[in-house]
């Protein structure tokens, strides 16, 4: 995702603060209370590596992909709720589920956002995550070629060049598309690019089709003429919350808290719509439009509780981590399916 750089302080309340909202019920989340930067880097280890320092800090991401966690950022309701606890509350832009999940197994983050089959597959290479909240539903990833392509169809990649951000969602969606089209990533050349990269070699014409992922892929419509050849939101797989073994064994207060955010944030959300798509433009860069066009394919209205629906998913996706030699073996994705998700939380969200 793009990484624009903001402050991590909740000083950016004024742009959502034009709604001149009232206090939306702090105290909900009292019951109970580290991602990337913008130049790619990752928090020093020892901000949430040692054990004294995390009872201090709550460290979790924001993303682009995942505006839930930009309002609660822009809001600063982590903040007023656990400064008073004596928590420092620190924010880091993740560029991809990739990024997330590096700095979630190196341990220089707490919280991270990233899509189902990233949260997965990191599992089944031993990252030690718990996935504690469903916060998407989103028709997020799709196969883009250039404006004057001839290629009409996932088929037409034979022989091709794409580029992909592997161990993320756009990845395992250009993976089952293939497939679907009786092809598979050896058929193709695939280019490994961050999101934002694969745009930009798409739009040189360095490769002949990006799986892309939103805002980006809107943004790559909207200003380049790019055209999305193949969608299927059955092909992805939920927007998932993450946290850290350790942290939840060590503080499930600031875990709930939170989830309590999110969940917060996703009643917030669809009486503030315009805040939230001027909130998200600016975040990503993107025009007002684009950004319209990234919600319209979010669906936020979900339970928040991970279980029976994105195993269905998974369970699709996860033979292919083998097949790609992704993971050793389907026994290492089974255990991992089946000790993914921490349902505790969202159980038991408070919003109010």
């Amino acid at each position: 995702m793009t990484s624009t750089s903001l402050p991590s302080t909740p000083s950016r309340r004024s742009l959502l603060g034009l709604l001149a909202l009232a206090p939306l019920g702090v105290a909900g989340l009292s019951a109970c209370a580290q991602g990337e930067d913008a130049s790619g880097a990752a928090p020093a280890a020892s901000a949430a590596g040692s054990s004294s320092a995390a009872a201090r800090t709550l460290t979790l991401d924001f993303a682009t992909y995942n505006p839930l966690s930009l309002v609660i950022r822009d809001q600063g309701w982590l903040e007023d709720e656990l400064g008073g606890q004596g928590v420092t509350v620190e924010w880091v832009q993740s560029a991809g589920s990739n990024k997330a999940n590096e700095f979630l197994r190196n341990g220089n983050i707490q919280v991270g956002s990233t899509a189902g089959a990233a949260a997965l597959l990191a599992r089944s290479n031993g990252s030690p995550i718990k996935t504690i909240d469903v916060f998407s539903q989103p028709n997020w990833s799709g196969v883009v070629v250039g404006p004057s392509s001839t290629i009409t169809d996932v088929a037409g990649l034979r022989g091709k060049r794409v580029a992909a951000t592997t161990g993320t969602d756009p990845y395992f969606f250009l993976v089952q598309a293939l497939e679907q089209a009786g092809l598979s990533t050896s058929d193709v050349t695939l280019e490994n690019l961050q999101h934002a990269d694969g745009r930009s070699a798409l739009d040189a014409g360095n490769v002949d089709a990006w799986a892309g992922l939103d805002p980006i892929m809107a943004a790559a419509e909207a200003e380049s003429g790019d055209e999305i050849i193949y969608q299927n939101i059955d092909f992805n797989s939920y927007g998932f919350l993450n946290a850290r073994e350790d942290f939840l064994a060590e503080h499930p207060d600031l875990a709930q808290a939170v989830v309590n955010a999110y969940e917060k944030a996703r009643a917030w959300v669809p009486q503030n719509v315009e805040a939230t798509t001027a909130l998200l433009a600016e975040v990503a860069g993107i025009a007002p439009e684009v950004a319209t066009t990234t919600l319209g394919r979010t669906k936020l209205d979900i339970s928040p509780v991970p279980g029976a629906t994105q195993t269905a998913v998974l369970e699709k996706i996860g033979p292919l981590f083998v097949a790609n030699g992704d993971v050793p073996d389907q026994g290492a994705v089974d255990t991992a399916l089946g000790s993914l998700f921490d349902t505790t939380y969202a159980s038991k969200a408070d919003p109010s």
